[in-house]
């Protein structure tokens, strides 16, 4: 009889703790399968309708972020099982609920007052991105290598045409970079040092146009640090990434043998999708050129000022058939749209970027153009002429909103284009070309929301995307 009591006691008490272990087990954020972030809510196919959310919370409302001590309890037990590959892939799990739950609801969430919140149309959805960004500063950690000697490695150039790239990879390698894992069991990613530009540099031997050298130099880094460790292997190179702007580093990565970087997120200047680069996987570097020994473009220091008396500017060599039609077109023929092919000794490019309305950014022998980044540090609307380019964080930021794209064969009627921009719409643009400055500024150390964070956001959405394999 007392059996028989016993047993009636304990089969509702087993009933109910076998209920509640697995409503635990489904509501916990380690039951991941589910969680996929949605391409959609950065791609550059979203509809309008993504861009017609108001801000529904008080800006001042920083939002918060609560979790109740008996689930944590019961998360730290079961996250203290995981190996760490499955710690590394439940952080990633648990980032991409949040950003998708936001995306949905429109109130991000945070335990840390935020002193700039995206909004408005020139982001594709504004609170996808803005919770993104909050889950990257909570969670991404980046291992770069230290294998590798000067000047091939760990450096590259910090003043011209190419110095985002060495900028972006001495703050990879910077102990005040904030995204540094202290082990390579912690990093959800891992940066590949190398400088394209300064293996051309110290290698090339003119004539010689082959790329043979620069390919075995980044074929022999894989080498190295694939047999070191056990982090490439795993993943086939997925969550790992480079980051080069010189012209010929798309082409080293993509002619490597048996395909080696494949599955490597790239980040290039170089952003053409008619030919190796690709958009869902590869990152588009903004070209940004310094001038020597500061950190600011030709542009950056001329202010905002309203006096934009110019219709439209371009000074710059006839390189590849975009410049050299509209060098044909227009080369010194009109007062209003003025297109010089080089501009007399002594006079002011930044100065007269900086007093047009809307400054001309035509590809040259490659998609990417430096004017990009000066058009927009000078509050001049940047006018792209290019094809096949991926425009910089176009996951996120929205370029219809905040310049103009004209197909090449437009060229011809380019003035009448200009001109049927009415004051209103021009003046809507150029207030977003200014809202968007920050996103293209070089600092250092690296600050909230500059070029150097964007692009690492970039890199963040792409290994979102990627699963490492069980």
């Amino acid at each position: 009889m007392a059996d028989s009591s016993l047993m009636n006691y304990k089969t509702p008490l087993i009933v109910f703790t076998s209920l509640l272990l697995l409503v635990i087990l489904y509501l916990s954020p380690y039951n991941n399968h589910n969680f996929i972030i949605n391409k959609d809510f950065v791609s550059s196919n979203i509809t309008s309708s993504t861009n017609s959310f108001t801000l529904n919370q008080n800006p001042q409302d920083n939002g918060t972020l609560s979790t109740s001590s008996t689930s944590t309890s019961v998360n730290t037990r079961i996250r203290e099982k995981l190996t760490s590959s499955e710690r590394i892939e439940d952080d990633l799990a648990r980032a991409r609920a949040a950003i998708r739950e936001v995306a949905q609801t429109r109130n991000y969430t945070s335990n840390k007052v935020q002193d700039f919140i995206p909004r408005g149309p020139t982001y594709r959805n504004p609170y996808a991105f803005h919770q993104s960004y909050i889950e990257m500063e909570k969670t991404f950690k980046i291992w770069s290598y230290k294998e590798g000697e000067l000047p091939l490695v760990h450096n590259g150039p910090h003043s011209y045409l190419y110095s985002i790239e060495g900028h972006f990879i001495d703050e990879m390698d910077s102990e005040k970079n904030s995204f540094a894992a202290q082990s390579m069991d912690e990093a959800h990613a891992f940066f590949l040092p190398f400088s394209v530009t300064n293996m051309v540099s110290a290698l090339y031997k003119p004539p010689s146009g082959t790329r043979v050298p620069y390919i075995n130099v980044v074929t022999d880094y894989v080498g190295v640090v694939s047999k070191k460790y056990q982090y490439w292997n795993r993943s086939t190179g997925g969550d790992h990434f480079m980051a080069s702007c010189h012209d010929w580093a798309a082409a080293v990565t993509s002619e490597t043998p048996d395909n080696l970087f494949k599955n490597v997120i790239r980040v290039l200047c170089n952003a053409n999708s008619s030919e190796t680069f690709q958009p869902k996987r590869d990152v588009s570097l903004p070209e940004i050129s310094l001038v020597t020994r500061t950190l600011v473009t030709s542009t950056q220091s001329r202010g905002s000022g309203s006096n934009h008396s110019i219709l439209g500017f371009f000074a710059g060599g006839a390189h590849g058939p975009i410049r050299k039609m509209l060098i044909e077109h227009w080369k010194d023929k009109d007062d209003a749209l003025q297109v010089h092919e080089y501009l007399p000794k002594g006079t002011d490019y930044g100065e007269l970027m900086a007093k047009t309305k809307f400054c001309l950014c035509p590809s040259g022998y490659e998609v990417a153009s430096p004017r990009v980044v000066e058009a927009i540090h000078a509050s001049c609307v940047p006018v792209i002429i290019s094809d096949h380019y991926v425009l910089p964080f176009s996951d996120v930021l929205d370029w219809s909103q905040f310049s103009v794209q004209i197909p090449m064969e437009k060229i011809p009627e380019l003035k009448s284009i200009l001109l049927g921009i009415s004051d209103e719409k021009y003046l809507k643009l150029q207030k977003r070309v200014r809202q968007v400055q920050r996103h293209f500024t070089i600092n250092r150390p690296a600050k909230k929301f500059d070029v150097i964070h964007m692009i690492l956001h970039s890199v963040w959405l792409r290994r979102l995307n990627f699963r490492l394999p069980a």
